[in-house]
């Protein structure tokens, strides 16, 4: 107890504040004092620390030269000890590996697994779970496993690999594995570890192969993600997979009939049963109407969406991007080992990496093949020699009083071959010459020895030329795996550029809206008062007011707006064809000022003046027109001796449709005393693009079905039945077709 005590005058030391020119006393708890090693300072200095960095450089973050964790490296190692040919039971590779990894047989099981599921380099067999449907795969005792030739012949080489002691000190591992491809983006990886995480989306083997080539002859390369789920992704935020990059990967939707939707892929991450859960929450709280949902899901995917009697089925396709997780946005995070320390890179960094040491291992790889080749030149030449010169006949070799005199013998003999010999001759190359059986230098043959001689230089000769065009046998390295194993790999997800689909635009209108005037509310709730529009629960409402305020507001069931509405009704955002014409007094006695304008985009409970702001100002004429109509308006003045002429009209096609905070134009200085509609007029906005659906037989100008044409204001449809009767009618989109 009297450690954890501490001193009341360094407490005060330590309280007294710091002048902003001077430095703090305060300095970090020494761990290796062991009157503080369990203090709190010294517990988070030491302990936390060590935890962290252990976490996210041994268990959770890959490493750029493999691309793998070490548990994956150490579940591909054991499986290379154990290699034969022949399947494994999972079991087994599982219980050989606890040799290397200080972890429980759960970990490395479950890693396995993921690995088997990303079929790239473990050749599978039996019930490994099914990455579309989210079920896991059978017990480690009933499954098996070995390396697929793609990872015997990219991933291994013991001459190449750094090794390491394992945690008990009783066995080598790999430091990493020498990997000849870029493993960890075809692999992809996600990873949570303290403080950080790990997640980069698997790319497509072809486009590797393809940019790592671009990369080594100098010229662009691009690499978009591939995953096994398919769908389709939207990679114009892809950010080359830094941290601020995002994709949308949407899944790939099917129309069968009019009444039914096929879901063939999935997005990445997702399963079929957690796909159709956001279905049926979305269908819960009223966003899209299905009669219900089918799982045929088997080798491939297959979810059935039977759509409800009068819905449009390619507004629920829509719908389903919006509201389900049919669409979803991942944010890529690359982050690697590089070093002993986490670096966040870009996907083209890691390529670069990835490529830059396949080429240094492939230059490895030649030159120690070269170095043993010139060591069998030299012990053929050795040997020949020896066995041509009958250095082993000699009376002074065969009575040689010790072996090193039989050693300087030898040397002896050969000391005018040496300017043929690579290199200097050694002691242990005479031991050599001495261990060779009599029976093979009974059948030598002289010209099979010049001919191996000749062979050998021959392949020393080719390795020359290859390490000195290096770049080139490196491109040939990617377009051989490209060629053997880039026909099993095709492009399963469809890059696409995706428009941003309107959740408003898609809802399904639940919900009625109403008002009562008389006691200022507004409401989804209020079903015995005023109807004013369908809608649903994430549409906005905008209201007039007399005075000439207004504000748009959230859809509730209930909510007090005032007494003093003039308009409400739903508000569609970025509209551009909903014109508002207002004529509106300014103040109590002021001019009568007429004007035209839209309201594309406003803050949400934030109240604006269609006036001038002045007390008093009153809107005396107001109208919405969906499609930009114009009418023309009756004034009426009161009589003044002055005013000649007391009523006149005023066309709305006369006034420029401008801003929300325009004044607009004087219509009069004088009292007016009634404004009146005269006449109903057409759109001033031109042609407006119309669609026919024809799962519900309406119109629509959101893009759904049959494209009919751009139409005018004054122009009609002709509907033409199968029957043969037919019948004109105006493009309004409450109009219903029959069958």
């Amino acid at each position: 107890m009297s450690e954890d005590i501490i001193d009341k005058e360094e407490q005060n030391d330590e309280n007294t504040p710091v002048a902003e020119n001077q430095h703090s006393d305060y300095k970090p708890a020494d761990t290796k004092n062991e009157s503080v090693k369990h203090q709190l300072s010294g517990m988070y200095q030491n302990w936390f620390l060590d935890y962290a960095s252990y976490v996210i450089l041994e268990r959770a973050v890959p490493h750029i030269n493999d691309g793998l964790k070490p548990v994956q490296r150490r579940i591909l190692h054991s499986m290379k000890r154990l290699d034969d040919g022949r399947y494994n039971k999972v079991a087994n590779i599982v219980g050989h590996t606890m040799q290397f990894h200080p972890h429980g047989d759960a970990s490395i099981g479950d890693a396995l697994v993921q690995l088997g599921q990303k079929d790239l380099l473990i050749d599978c067999q039996g019930n490994w779970g099914n990455i579309l449907t989210g079920d896991g795969a059978a017990a480690p005792r009933y499954i098996e496993a070995r390396l697929s030739k793609f990872a015997l012949d990219v991933v291994f080489n013991p001459k190449t690999t750094e090794w390491q002691s394992s945690y008990d000190g009783r066995n080598k591992e790999p430091i990493t594995l020498p990997v000849k491809f870029p493993l960890l983006l075809a692999q992809g990886v996600e990873g949570i570890a303290v403080g950080l995480s790990s997640k980069i989306l698997p790319h497509n083997f072809n486009d590797l192969c393809n940019a790592s080539i671009a990369y080594l002859r100098k010229e662009e390369f691009k690499s978009d993600p591939d995953v096994q789920t398919g769908g389709s992704i939207g990679v114009s935020r892809y950010n080359d997979g830094e941290r601020v990059g995002v994709v949308k990967v949407r899944a790939k939707i099917n129309k069968l009939v009019n009444k039914t939707l096929a879901i063939t892929e999935i997005p990445y991450g997702k399963t079929t049963s957690s796909l159709i859960e956001s279905i049926l929450k979305a269908v819960e709280k009223g966003k899209i109407k299905v009669r219900k949902v089918d799982d045929n899901t088997a080798e491939k995917v297959e979810i059935l969406v039977h759509l409800a009697p009068g819905v449009s089925s390619d507004k629920t396709l829509d719908a389903l991007y919006a509201f389900t997780d049919c669409e979803v946005s991942i944010s890529p995070n690359c982050c690697v080992i590089d070093a002993r320390k986490p670096h966040f890179l870009t996907v083209s960094d890691v390529l670069k990496k990835s490529v830059n040491n396949t080429l240094s291992l492939l230059r490895q790889e030649l030159e120690i093949r070269k170095g043993e080749l010139l060591e069998n030149l030299h012990f053929a030449s050795l040997e020949k020699i020896f066995i041509e010169e009958r250095i082993y006949k000699d009376v002074r070799f065969e009575q040689s009083e010790n072996m090193d005199a039989a050693c300087a013998h030898i040397d002896e003999r050969l000391t005018p071959f040496y300017p043929q010999f690579i290199r200097e001759v050694t002691k242990e190359d005479i031991l050599k010459l001495m261990e060779i059986k009599m029976a093979r230098i009974l059948k030598f043959n002289k010209d099979k020895a010049d001919e191996n001689i000749a062979r050998i230089k021959e392949e020393i000769e080719d390795i020359n030329d290859k390490l000195a065009h290096i770049i080139d046998y490196t491109i040939n390295w990617y377009e051989m795996l490209k060629e053997k194993y880039g026909k099993n790999y095709p492009r399963r997800t469809e890059l696409r550029n995706f428009d941003t689909i309107e959740a408003a635009k898609v809802v399904e209108a639940n919900e009625k809206l109403y008002i009562n005037r008389e006691e200022g509310f507004i409401g989804t709730s209020l079903k015995k008062d005023e109807f004013v529009a369908n809608c649903s629960d994430i549409d906005d409402v905008i209201i007039f007011y007399k005075d000439g305020k207004y504000k748009v507001v959230r859809v509730t069931d209930k909510m007090f707006v005032g007494k003093n509405v003039l308009y409400v009704n739903v508000f569609k955002k970025n509209d551009k064809r909903t014109i508002y014409n207002v004529v509106y007094r300014d103040g109590k006695e002021g001019f009568h000022y007429i004007e035209r304008f839209n309201i594309t985009s406003i803050t949400r409970d934030r109240e604006y003046d269609v006036t001038q702001g002045t007390p008093g100002s009153r809107i005396v004429y107001f109208t919405a027109n969906p499609n930009g109509e114009a009418e023309v308006i009756k004034i009426t003045l009161k009589p003044n001796p002055r005013i000649k002429k007391i009523i006149y009209e005023k066309d709305f096609s006369d006034i420029n449709i401008k801003g929300r905070q325009s004044m607009g134009n004087i219509l009069s200085k004088y009292e007016v005393h009634k404004i009146a509609l005269k006449q109903r007029g057409g759109s001033t906005l031109g042609g407006r693009k119309v669609w026919f659906d024809h799962d519900v037989l309406r119109l629509n100008y959101d893009e759904r079905g049959q494209y009919l044409g751009e139409f005018q204001s004054d122009d009609i449809n002709l509907i033409v039945k199968e029957k043969g009767k037919f019948y004109n009618t105006k493009f309004d989109l409450n109009n219903h077709s029959d069958p």
